[in-house]
């Protein structure tokens, strides 16, 4: 299927222009409207990580890994995405140098064997206020033996750090960036201040480098009508593949950072439906063009019915894991 990421839709009904316009048109405005609405962060300590664990992934090979996904704790994001809700874990100030690597190290110690490792950091790898680029050199030497490093970064931030990094570990790099969407008016009003050709530019750089793209994006955009919500998915799919990816999330919006419960409330953000999540992944694996999972974290958010959802979470997994879509689940309480 050709891509017809050029297509743009209305952001809102007539009916709803008036509580769109609640939430600003201006960077810095809305930088301000966000952040009025938050709540409070988790307290966290800059020499532990925030949360580890090892899941088995299907790699790009067709075969199946261990991988360690660590959540290392450092400075929040320099942006202020409307839907993002990663800043509860963060800390206000940057962290010194030898805490992200003091991190790695009690996560890796704790956890079982693995093949690869994630390294997330709620914000990009390659700030160096999050992460000072002086502890890169240990933080490659505490990954030796892993075949695979993925870290995150926004598309801004991929440039010579990456190669730099890409030279320091004796595995293959991999940079997740989050595309979001394919929808360019959304893209915009998520104030991630990237615009789809800012991302095709950094998934050129990558590649340039020898360096694997994973992409996100998002079912269900704020602001955004949400029967719209599976045609921008398939969209930005497209999208992710055209750009190189080789694994692509996609990531329900939720609520739980005040700002999307602040549109909530004007008609203007609905949570997905967890239907929408089984048909979007099945369309991506259709492709045939990459890996496709589904981000399982809070699932039950999307749950309408309670009789259906145990089967439908576990078909969810069995794609993630398999990579093959099977039968779909009836049911006779909600008539899907």
């Amino acid at each position: 299927m050709k891509p017809t990421t050029g297509r743009t839709l209305p952001l809102s009904t007539s009916s709803n222009k008036e509580a769109a316009a609640r939430y600003p048109d201006r960077p810095a405005a809305r930088d301000r409207w966000i952040l009025q609405r938050r709540g409070p962060r988790n307290p966290v300590d800059p020499f532990r990580a925030v949360a580890a664990f090892v899941e088995d992934e299907r790699t790009e090979r067709g075969d199946i890994a261990p991988v360690a996904t660590i959540f290392l704790a450092n400075r929040e994001c320099p942006w202020r995405c409307l839907m993002c809700d990663l800043w509860k874990n963060t800390t206000e100030q940057g962290v010194p140098p030898g805490a992200i690597p003091a991190q790695i190290h009690g996560a890796l110690a704790a956890l079982p064997a693995a093949r690869r490792v994630k390294l997330y950091n709620s914000g990009s790898f390659f700030d160096p206020r999050a992460i000072p680029p002086e502890d890169h050199g240990e933080i490659a030497s505490l990954l030796a033996g892993f075949e695979r490093v993925i870290v995150e970064s926004h598309p801004a931030l991929v440039g010579d750090s990456c190669r730099r990094l890409r030279d320091l570990l004796d595995g293959d790099l991999e940079v997740a960036m989050g595309l979001e969407t394919a929808h360019p008016e959304a893209l915009a009003m998520l104030n991630k201040r990237m615009t789809l050709a800012d991302f095709r530019r950094a998934a050129q750089r990558l590649a340039s480098d020898g360096i694997g793209l994973r992409v996100f994006v998002l079912l269900g955009l704020p602001l955004v009508p949400a029967a719209e919500a599976v045609f921008w998915v398939r969209r930005s799919l497209e999208a992710a593949f055209d750009a190189g990816a080789t694994a692509v999330t996609i990531i329900p919006t939720r609520t739980g950072n005040g700002a999307l419960e602040a549109l909530a409330e004007q008609g203007e953000f609905t949570t997905p439906a967890l239907e929408d999540l089984e048909e979007t992944v099945a369309f991506g694996i259709a492709l045939g063009r990459g890996r496709v999972f589904a981000d399982l974290w809070d699932l039950e958010k999307l749950r309408r019915c309670a009789a259906c959802y145990p089967a439908r979470a576990e078909r969810l997994r069995v794609i993630n894991r398999t990579q093959v879509v099977p039968p779909s689940v009836s049911c006779v309480f909600c008539a899907a």
